[in-house]
């Protein structure tokens, strides 16, 4: 018997259950919860009427700032936002850190009640995160408030997928809770609801100051490196540099998010806030999807400048389909993303030839990569290996992350790094950081870098992470 009923708010319909099953499902948990002596997750999902995600979003600025996190897919497809944190993972040791969420992930999952009828990923319990680039990299404070893996699982989790959207509700019960507390989180969830009508915006904050972080030093760095590669087992090293910018008030995350959302249509619009502290961006780049036995990756490597006609624009990416140094540093992403793969997938589907892939600001070149893996394949496995490619790292991977340790000033903390989703199935998706920024109240920090290999020109590779820099700077209402 459905014990359900459909509750309205400001035209937004959303089914509620009622006290009796509210009742009955507190208790199982409180008993479940002392018997085993932990933490016992009920995760319930209910089919909605369309909510804008920005307002969701919104609606958890003043419970939950700090808390929350977005996320679109450049399809359109799965659009992810969470408020609060039901249960959250974090680790600050070097080694098996992908392994060591997975391993929490899994066992917290166990002995959870979970009231999904629903078959579309992305819904029920969902964790959101992440990890730093280089956990062995020296910490600096600008990244003080992100673990080297960070990730939550949230209270309520709004998920739009192919059209439709749901409506996920994490509470975890300890051995110490009542039963009733089951009913408040519900009576909560409805005043978020509630209060979508009655969000008001504020008027975005202004750009007072941008400061280089070292640009000169930054360059020396690159011609350094560039001697090194002429002789040396090392074929290619990306190297970055920061942005910092001053504001005349606190940095709105929606309000930078709304701006990415129309201006970033192709990419990954992502938020992750962490004690105040907010890591934003649009990607364009996929590193690994998980769906089932499918999984998908992307080699993004090599760019060059968006014309300004169309004609310019079509000479430009035929310049760099043809530019021999682009396809040989879009060659090394592929070869390692195909390598990666093959250890846990039984088929590998690659096109011979890289295409087009064109955005904003920059045109990149692209190569999709599909693979058929086994169903219980670990997605987090897949990122430790895939992480990082070439393109964000260099070539022979360990070598490269070594040698930006050594010359690299910048703490790049989440940049550059795995950041996405996976669900309580094994499905997931990650995409490597970058064109994102951490916001800090009224300064926000941007991050931009290129692949260093032995013909490579300081000053050239100075004015491409200026390019870099831009889909960020155009959503901070900056040139």
């Amino acid at each position: 018997m459905d014990n359900s009923h459909f509750g309205c708010f400001g035209g937004i319909c959303l089914v509620t259950i009622q006290e009796t099953e509210i009742k009955e499902r507190g208790l199982l948990a409180v008993k479940r919860a002392k018997e085993l002596g932990r933490p016992i997750l009920i995760s319930e999902v209910h089919q909605m009427d369309t909510i804008n995600p920005l307002s969701f979003f919104n609606a958890g600025k003043d419970c939950y700032r700090g808390e929350r996190f977005f996320w679109r897919d450049p399809s359109d497809e799965i659009v992810l936002i969470g408020l609060g944190i039901s249960k959250q993972i974090q680790s600050d040791q070097a080694t098996d850190r992908f392994f060591h969420v997975e391993n929490e992930w899994g066992d917290f999952l166990k002995d959870s009640l979970i009231f999904n009828t629903y078959t579309e990923v992305g819904i029920g319990p969902v964790l959101f995160g992440g990890f730093t680039f280089d956990p062995l990299k020296e910490k600096t404070d600008l990244w003080s408030k992100y673990a080297d893996s960070l990730f939550h699982l949230p209270k309520y989790l709004l998920s739009i997928i192919k059209g439709k959207t749901y409506l996920t509700t994490n509470t975890t019960y300890t051995p110490n809770d009542d039963y009733s507390l089951l009913g408040k989180v519900i009576e909560e969830r409805n005043q978020i609801v509630n209060s979508l009508k009655d969000f008001k915006r504020v008027t975005p904050s202004t750009l007072l100051q941008t400061r280089e972080i070292a640009p000169e030093k930054w360059k020396k760095s690159v011609d350094e490196v560039v001697k090194e590669l002429t002789d040396s087992p090392l074929k290619k090293v990306v190297l970055a540099r920061e942005l910092r910018l001053e504001f005349n008030g606190q940095v709105e995350a929606e309000d930078v998010l709304e701006n990415l959302y129309k201006q970033q249509q192709e990419s990954f619009i992502f938020a992750f806030e962490s004690n105040g502290d907010c890591f934003i961006g649009a990607s364009p780049e996929r590193l690994v999807k998980k769906q089932g036995n499918e999984v998908f990756s992307t080699c993004l490597a090599g760019s060059i400048s968006r014309g300004k006609t169309a004609e310019e624009d079509r000479m430009l990416g035929q310049t760099l389909l043809n530019d021999q140094k682009n396809l040989i540093e879009h060659g090394f992403v592929v070869e390692m993303i195909k390598e990666a793969l093959e250890e846990s997938c039984e088929e590998i589907i690659l096109p011979d030839k890289p295409q087009l892939m064109t955005i904003r600001d920059i045109q990149h070149l692209y190569t999709p990569v599909i693979g058929k893996c086994h169903k219980d394949s670990s997605l987090l496995l897949l990122v430790e290996r895939l992480h990082p490619t070439p393109a964000l790292g260099g070539l022979p991977k360990n070598a490269a992350v070594e040698k930006i340790r050594q010359v690299e000033e910048l703490d790049r903390g989440f940049y550059a790094a795995p950041l996405g989703w996976v669900d309580y199935r094994q499905n997931g998706e990650f995409a490597v950081s970058i064109r994102s920024g951490l916001l800090q109240g009224d300064e926000v920090s941007l991050f931009a870098g290129c692949g260093i290999v032995a013909d490579s020109d300081s000053e050239s590779e100075y004015l491409e992470t200026s390019l870099k820099f831009r889909p960020m700077l155009r959503a901070l209402g900056g040139e």
